[in-house]
């Protein structure tokens, strides 16, 4: 048996580095942040030529019908490049929820480029005491936080209890407040809700929904910091053959070569795990959710370990906006805490597992 990635998805992940590699250069990345230029809107549109909006959509609503591994594998590119997309919520966790729920229209309407969602799902792991949604008919109120996928989206898919409704932005008694967070290659958004027109996802296998869409996300995001983490161990590697201390390279120091060596041995093992859990949400789905919480929760504490420790090795240039090695760093830092920090991922995985009562 083969363990390891296929032909097709090699392909797949080198197609999307290649184009991130001209497209999200560290100075478009720089001047996004900056609020210049409209890179989110230009990567969109790049990306869809690659077809990677529509990898997760069913194939009979015009999408290629793939799996969680392969928008793993392009969610750890995107990581890799710290590009400002909304991929992960608008074309993974939105199109998952669409297709478990059986909301074809939907889901047509984001295969036509007619409808792109931001998720707001964050009631549904643990919200808090000003938040959550109540529907009376065809209208919602109430406050949703943490809304992912702000940018470009039309449309915000999001959760009320059971019930998965979706919201059109910029629509009556719809109200947004952008969330500033350390990272700012991504929008996050606070939304109030007054008595706003919703429509109520088809189906009524919401709650699997829900799962499915959390579990997923959380994959994703595990991707992410390990594109963003191997970046910056490449960058710490990189540093310490060029960068000079007493007439040689410090690479050369055994203390930098343990530094290196201990970042790599906690990365390599990550990759698998991150892979296994994708391919796990399609193929392994008793594991789904076991391996979706071990995922994100080790690699989180691994990425933390290495955004230190890869700054730590370009010394006080890491910590400046020369080299930007703090763009990843606020990116494996975000991802840390989006549906949930490693300490409440382990309490899931103890309770998914029989361990706590």
């Amino acid at each position: 048996m083969y363990f390891g990635l296929s032909e097709d998805q090699l392909m797949l992940q080198d197609s999307v580095g290649r184009y991130l590699e001209g497209a999200s250069e560290l100075e478009e990345v720089r001047r996004f942040v900056d609020g210049e230029g409209a890179l989110a809107e230009t990567l969109h549109k790049g990306l869809e030529e690659l077809g990677v909006p529509f990898v997760l959509l069913p194939e009979a609503q015009g999408g290629l019908g793939m799996g969680v591994l392969e928008a793993a594998l392009i969610s750890e590119t995107l990581g890799r490049h710290v590009s400002p997309s909304a991929f992960t919520a608008a074309y993974g966790m939105a199109v998952i929820g669409l297709r478990e729920a059986g909301d074809e229209d939907w889901l047509s309407q984001i295969a036509s480029g007619s409808a792109r969602m931001g998720v707001g799902l964050t009631e549904a792991i643990g919200g808090r005491d000003d938040a959550g949604l109540t529907v009376s008919g065809d209208t919602v109120s109430g406050r949703a936080s943490f809304v992912m996928g702000a940018d470009g989206a039309t449309h915000f898919l999001l959760t009320s209890g059971d019930q998965l409704v979706a919201v059109e932005r910029g629509s009556k008694g719809v109200s947004e407040t952008e969330l500033t967070t350390i990272d700012r290659t991504r929008t996050v958004l606070t939304l109030d809700l007054d008595n706003a027109a919703a429509s109520v996802v088809a189906g009524n296998n919401h709650a699997e929904a829900q799962r499915k869409m959390i579990d997923a996300g959380r994959v994703l995001l595990a991707a992410d910091s390990l594109g963003a983490a191997a970046m910056m161990l490449e960058k710490a590697v990189e540093y310490s053959k060029d960068r000079d201390q007493f007439n040689r390279p410090i690479a050369s120091f055994q203390a930098v070569k343990h530094m290196c060596a201990e970042m790599a041995a906690k990365l390599e093992p990550c990759r698998a795990m991150v892979w296994y859990a994708a391919y796990a949400q399609d193929h392994v789905p008793e594991e789904a959710s076991l391996m979706a919480c071990l995922a994100k929760s080790h690699m989180q504490e691994v990425g933390k370990f290495v955004a230190r420790t890869a700054t730590e090795v370009h010394g006080g240039m890491g910590f400046t906006d020369l080299l930007g090695l703090h763009y990843w760093f606020k990116r494996i830092g975000a991802n840390r805490q989006l549906l949930g920090g490693p300490e409440k991922l382990r309490a899931e995985a103890a309770e998914l597992q029989g361990w706590v009562g």
